[in-house]
């Protein structure tokens, strides 16, 4: 699908430069359509709860796919769950007590499990910026596990996961892998062999919140244990009354409605060529970059490209109230504005924001 056909999809395109897709997208018409189908059957009463209810199931093959883990992942090594913290926690309350390395700036929800359960050495950003190295040094002074993004939410920052994975099993700590600010715009290395893989779907995958997995090396697996056990962590199929208590699973008890987006979702990836895409959203962030220096802006992040783009500012309120005078959708920060591409934004996309830029760097300055 060419990215002018999947730009189509978004209605809400037609007059808004969307660039805070780590925010949150705007729906897919497929995806609000599969949403506004199930609300009808519900209001009418015409639904099989059954078929709702087997929606999360029914992910697990095409996630594996764009994990790059193959169709023979099965429901062994890929849990649904509603979120990334409930991914983070289910591993860090399944592990004994134990030394945690965690980037001091990470989204919470992948800080606070493992502050909650474990020592945690929390590593500060340099010069405002998550550094690999800084990471590195970290694990080889005493660590068990290694809990990171593979692109950072408030910096933009790609990590390089290859190097942090030679420097756990350096040590023979465990390798945790956070995809929600990557997966679905950038591939992911397979080769890089997380202990455990998570990501909330509801950024660059384009769900609904509250459809999350977690990906469990085969060898981890049997060791993971729920962390709110119900009818849906024994193996299928579910009983619903009664012991005895089998723990076969970390699945959570679904939200239906967010897992048949979730799965309608999937179905509109599934139909991308993930090299384009990757190429694609790369290619409009290093533009993106490229002319915003023009006009004296700087990059936050000094990493790898990614598709997200983090400029140092004066006054970001004020500069994101610019954007969206010109319906350029983007995230103020402390000091900072975020922008992000997906496969659906276009030139024209990175036009106006420049253009919204340039006006107000015309009229005050912002750096």
């Amino acid at each position: 699908m060419t990215p002018e056909r999947f730009r189509a999809l978004f209605p809400a395109l037609k007059d808004t430069a969307w660039l805070d897709t780590p925010g949150a997208p705007p729906a897919a018409a497929p995806v609000a359509d599969a949403l506004r189908a199930t609300v009808d059957a519900w209001t009418s009463g015409e639904f099989d709860w059954l078929d709702w209810d087997g929606a999360a199931a029914s992910t697990r093959e095409p996630f594996a796919r764009l994990t790059g883990a193959g169709p023979e992942t099965g429901p062994e090594t890929v849990a649904t769950m509603g979120s990334l913290s409930e991914a983070a926690a289910t591993v860090a309350r399944s592990l004994p007590r134990c030394r945690v390395v965690v980037p001091a700036e990470e989204f919470r929800s992948n800080l606070f499990p493992w502050l909650a359960h474990h020592d945690v050495t929390q590593v500060p950003a340099r010069a405002g910026v998550t550094r690999v190295e800084d990471l590195v040094a970290a694990v080889r002074t005493g660590a068990d596990l290694l809990a990171v993004s593979e692109v950072t939410t408030r910096e933009g920052q790609r990590l390089d996961l290859a190097a942090l994975r030679a420097a756990t099993d350096e040590v023979g700590a465990r390798l945790f892998v956070n995809l929600t600010q990557s997966l679905g715009a950038l591939r992911f290395d397979p080769g890089v062999r997380p202990d455990y893989l998570a990501v909330h779907g509801y950024k660059w995958l384009l769900c609904p919140r509250g459809a999350a997995w977690l990906v469990a090396r085969p060898d981890r697996v049997p060791e993971l244990e729920p962390l709110a056990p119900s009818w849906k962590s024994t193996a299928a199929p579910h009983g619903y009354f009664g012991g005895p208590m089998r723990l076969d699973s970390v699945d959570t008890s679904p939200a239906w409605f967010s897992w048949i987006g979730a799965r309608a979702a999937l179905r509109l990836l599934g139909d991308l060529d993930p090299v384009a895409v990757e190429r694609h959203c790369l290619g409009l962030a290093a533009r993106f970059t490229e002319r915003a220096r023009d006009l004296g802006f700087s990059r936050v992040g000094d990493g790898p490209p990614a598709h997200i783009v983090v400029l140092a500012v004066r006054d970001a309120d004020r500069v994101a109230a610019a954007l969206a005078e010109r319906r350029v959708r983007a995230t103020a920060l402390a000091g900072r504005v975020r922008f992000g591409f997906h496969y659906f934004n276009d030139d024209a996309d990175v036009d106006r924001a420049i253009d919204a830029l340039s006006v107000r760097y015309r009229t005050g300055g912002v750096r």
